[in-house]
């Protein structure tokens, strides 16, 4: 097996094995209102979770690049609102053109023919396309701190105020998400992705 300590690798090596082991990981993809709320980010994260099954609490953390905050990440902080959208086949092409690196006067989905909407509990639009959303606020931020007290990650956890699902891929007798009507796209390193070629079940021990 090869080993490796932390200390013997560099930056781009540390996330190089962290991003490439840690799949797939799910992909949170993230409209944002800037402060004056003039314009709509939206942009894709992959270090994205849940949080607790007490509150509906979503994960999103958001690297630095030379210690400078995303518009995503900025945005958050300034009006405490995002809403998360669930990535599937059908909207992955839109989803890699959101992640273009635009100055923050400009949207990412003017790149796209992505159909906002208003949301219902927060100022900030929604995507039609996307199956699945997540309306919600900011519950608590932390501040990702290195070895010398620079921040290089924005962590959130966010709040979700308002449940979105597709008829198409919600069993809503059951109140189930039909992953296989859903499709989702999975984060893996570099440029590549994956979907649920198979499902199957394991049942857990009592």
């Amino acid at each position: 097996m090869f080993h490796y300590t932390a200390e013997q690798l560099n930056k781009k090596q540390q996330y190089k094995f962290v991003s490439g082991s840690v799949i797939p990981r799910p992909i949170a993809w993230v409209t944002t209102l800037s402060k004056d709320g003039s314009v709509v980010n939206a942009a894709p994260f992959s270090f994205f979770s849940a949080a607790s099954n007490e509150l509906p609490l979503l994960t999103v953390a958001i690297l630095r690049k030379d210690g400078v905050s995303k518009d995503t990440a900025r945005n958050i902080l300034d009006r405490k609102e995002a809403v998360v959208h669930i990535v599937d086949q059908t909207v992955v092409e839109d989803m890699n053109q959101t992640s273009a690196p635009l100055s923050p006067d400009e949207s990412e989905l003017d790149q796209t023919n992505l159909t906002l909407i208003d949301s219902l509990s927060v100022q900030v639009p929604s995507i039609v396309e996307a199956k699945i959303r997540f309306e919600g606020i900011l519950h608590q931020y932390v501040p990702i701190k290195d070895e010398h007290d620079n921040i290089v990650t924005d962590f959130f956890f966010i709040r979700v105020t308002d449940f979105f699902f597709d008829e198409t891929v919600f069993d809503q007798e059951k109140e189930y998400v039909l992953t296989d009507k859903l499709n989702p796209v999975a984060r893996l390193a570099g440029n590549q992705y994956a979907t649920l070629d198979e499902e199957f079940t394991i049942v857990r021990p009592t």
